[in-house]
């Protein structure tokens, strides 16, 4: 009768971990943690780590930037300051049908070329449009303006 008990009792467990590791993470959550990875890569430096979460459809300021030229800017932008800061609001999150989702955001982005304190800075506001690929959030269109 022991073994039984602890059988059932490993099987209850294994059931449990099992459900736990089939837990999906909320698709806001998702598209929350990629976003913090983009602004994290952004003040690393690190444009690749940014542009992995940008879609190969980008369209950015209605037609300004596509992704190469989205990659190339950002990346003068980090050879001409030694350190990038950016501070968000809360961000304006809406979940549509199909993968999709907007966010608004303003953001404050602040520029060293090698001193303590930020040399530049501006506050922008940010409209996006996201696709969800295979449970990973893109970013497939932005505007910003000052």
């Amino acid at each position: 009768m022991g073994s039984r008990m602890t059988f059932k009792g490993v099987l209850a467990t294994g059931l449990a971990l099992l459900m736990c590791a089939c837990t999906r993470v909320p698709a806001e959550q998702r598209l929350r943690e990629t976003m913090a990875a983009m602004e994290t890569a952004i003040e690393d430096g690190d444009i690749a780590g940014f542009i992995e979460h940008v879609g190969p459809d980008f369209n950015g300021n209605d037609g300004q930037f596509d992704r190469r030229q989205l990659h190339g800017w950002l990346r003068a932008l980090t050879l001409r300051r030694e350190r990038i800061g950016i501070s968000t609001g809360p961000y304006e999150i809406r979940l549509h049908a199909g993968g999709r989702a907007t966010v608004k955001v303003d953001a404050v982005v602040t520029g060293s070329a090698g001193g303590w304190l930020p040399d530049s800075g501006r506050h922008v506001k940010v409209e996006s449009v996201w696709r969800e690929d295979d449970g990973q959030w893109r970013c497939v269109s932005a505007n910003w303006t000052d």
